[in-house]
């Protein structure tokens, strides 16, 4: 049929910028993600600022509430919050390593193509 050559594998440099890009879209997705759960308890729980903050940390970061709920509000609040913190964790996990599972999987690629023409 036709031959079928894979491009070469990008050079470490323009990788490494392609990294820091990752790193720069995962922390917007963070911080984005910290400052909706900070106005959320803030706003629908009352708690202060740095309170609200330290909430919506503690369940961005997996780890639970810090503070007990008394509104309904704030608890629809805090579990579509929750819901919402699981999915950003793995948005933010496959940012971060995207561009190194891509460069394993081409550079096995390109091993593979090398063996077959030697």
């Amino acid at each position: 049929m036709f031959e079928h050559r894979t491009a070469p594998l990008l050079p470490r440099r323009a990788f490494w910028m392609r990294m820091a890009r990752g790193a720069l879209v995962a922390g917007g997705l963070v911080f984005g993600s910290l400052a909706i759960g900070t106005l959320g308890y803030h706003g629908f729980e009352g708690m202060p600022w740095l309170d609200a903050l330290l909430n919506a940390s503690m369940i961005l970061s997996g780890m639970g509430p810090v503070d007990a709920l008394h509104t309904a509000a704030g608890k629809m609040f805090a579990s579509a919050y929750a819901l919402f913190s699981g999915a950003a964790f793995l948005t933010v996990v496959a940012v971060l390593f995207a561009p190194v599972y891509h460069r394993f999987l081409h550079k096995f690629h390109l091993e593979l193509e090398d063996g077959d023409q030697g």
